[in-house]
């Protein structure tokens, strides 16, 4: 095995968080910004790039790297967690808006994933943590999140997030899957993929969805996701009128409301 193998344990259900167990020089490698808490003697350090010691020539190959992540939205360091003590520790980390978090083995999978771009929270270190680009550049400019996804390569533990509710499908040879872009978590290699435009203007126009969606073709597993963050930020933005001044009009209601209880002209 190339990867540390870790064991770990969900805890929670809407806003899960992951308790990964290291035993004695092990490390686990996550995002900037997923750690919820970890127990004494295990020591962070940020690195360059995913630790996977995959990139060859020297920096050039890390640099490279690091800029495949930057395509992705992600940041160009991530955080290693090794433990230096004696016994066994633990570390958590925490998705970061309400959803589940998929753990997945690796080398279940043939040691390639496809998922989303923000879709990685941890993993076990020695996991490759890459792009994949969309085979046709044209639809992938204007279809969004289909356009650059990240692949995990390894074969160890890799933990992913996602919104809502997620559900795995099997999909046979041959079958195809239309799900909307934002709404695909994950896919095994041997999925194969496109972005297709919606047909007719008027349904693209008024029908209240994307202009683009996934089609996927089987055999493989895909992950699929009701609540896509996106999604869920433009309705809470949407569900905030905002004045002049920069705030709400209920905000403002409120407080004369108060101001006028309290006295004042």
């Amino acid at each position: 095995m190339n990867n540390h193998e870790i064991d770990y344990k969900i805890h929670g259900d809407d806003m899960q968080f992951v308790e990964v167990e290291l035993d004695p020089r092990e490390t686990v490698v996550a995002e900037a910004g997923a750690l919820m808490m970890m127990e004494d003697e295990i020591d962070m350090e940020t690195i360059f790039g995913d630790g996977s010691g995959s990139s060859s020539g020297g920096i050039m190959g890390k640099l490279m790297g690091a800029g495949k992540r930057m395509l992705t939205g992600e940041s160009l360091f991530m955080t290693t967690f090794t433990n230096n003590g004696s016994g066994k520790k633990h570390v958590s980390f925490a998705s970061p808006y309400p959803g589940k978090i998929i753990p997945m083995d690796l080398s279940e999978h043939n040691g390639k994933i496809i998922c989303q771009k923000d879709a990685f929270l941890a993993a076990a270190k020695g996991v490759s943590v890459g792009i994949e680009f969309q085979r046709k550049l044209g639809t992938g400019f204007f279809g969004g999140e289909g356009f650059i996804m990240q692949k995990l390569e390894g074969d160890g533990m890799t933990f992913i997030h996602a919104g809502g509710t997620i559900i795995e499908k099997k999909l046979q040879p041959g079958e195809v899957l239309r799900v909307d872009t934002g709404c695909l978590v994950a896919m095994t290699h041997d999925v194969g993929y496109n972005i297709e435009m919606v047909k007719g203007v008027k349904t693209a126009l008024f029908g209240g969805e994307g202009l683009f969606f996934a089609t996927l073709r089987g055999p493989g597993t895909v992950w699929v996701q009701s609540l896509p963050f996106s999604r869920l930020a433009s309705r809470v933005f949407a569900a905030a009128p905002q004045t002049p001044g920069g705030g709400s009009r209920d905000e403002g209601s409120i407080a004369g409301g108060l101001f006028n209880m309290l006295g004042g002209k």
